[in-house]
């Protein structure tokens, strides 16, 4: 069975696709991989961020993303929150975010 990949809500989604082109093409790519593989992509292109939170790690030649997600049972992958990151530490506002929209998509 292939995973599905789904969004927060709809601001999430075009968050993502508004990326800068090279780094939506990465992003695109990896998710093809886990509707395939599943979630677990490990580094360097995914990385556990605690609580049951992934960061994923598309790079393209205008910069690096993140994206945040979570897995869900029945093979559901949620896609949380998306940012181009512009230092080498993940900003706290863009963690918290990320974190709230976890907590939300775990209390149903």
């Amino acid at each position: 069975m292939k995973w599905s990949i789904t969004y927060y809500n709809e601001r999430v989604r075009k968050q993502v696709l508004t990326l800068p082109a090279g780094i939506v093409a990465d992003y695109v790519r990896l998710t093809d991989a886990m509707a395939i593989h599943g979630a677990d992509l490990r580094m360097p292109h995914s990385r556990a961020m605690g609580s049951g939170m992934f960061e994923l790690r598309p790079k393209g030649p205008e910069g690096i993303g993140r994206v945040f997600y979570c897995t869900q049972v029945g093979k559901v992958i949620v896609v949380l929150h998306s940012f181009v990151k512009k230092t080498q530490e993940t900003p706290e506002a863009e963690l918290r975010l990320a974190r709230q929209r976890l907590k939300d998509v775990q209390n149903g």
